[in-house]
């Protein structure tokens, strides 16, 4: 099964949930592919304290980074207003992760199940 990393994921097991932890244990045993993309690295990198860079950097590095095309994109625009339309608000940042999901027919592991089945992408908590 493949799978995109979000953000909270990454930041649970850099902070060392115990659930995230053997999360990542079971998908490096198990998982055919491990992603994130673009706004997954950027909202990691963006929240770390300076001496937690290298940590984050070297977390990232062997997760295959992938990045859509533009039918993503329109798919996460889409997805927004029909949010907005119902009354919710989808982030850019989670349409745009979701949309990424889509395109690589991955699962997005984490916390935020709220936000994200706002989108016909799979979802999977830990």
């Amino acid at each position: 099964m493949r799978f995109l990393l979000d953000t909270v994921f990454l930041i649970d097991h850099m902070r060392g949930d115990a659930g995230a932890r053997r999360r990542m244990a079971d998908l490096w045993a198990n998982a055919t592919a491990i992603y994130v993309n673009e706004i997954v690295v950027c909202e990691l990198m963006a929240g770390l304290a300076a001496a937690d860079v290298p940590s984050g950097e070297a977390l990232l590095r062997p997760l295959e980074f992938i990045q859509p095309g533009p039918e993503s994109a329109l798919a996460a625009g889409r997805w927004r207003a029909d949010a907005r339309r119902q009354g919710r608000v989808l982030s850019l940042a989670d349409s745009l992760i979701a949309a990424a999901a889509e395109a690589a027919g991955a699962t997005i592991l984490t916390r935020n199940l709220r936000d994200f089945s706002l989108t016909p992408v799979a979802v999977e908590g830990y």
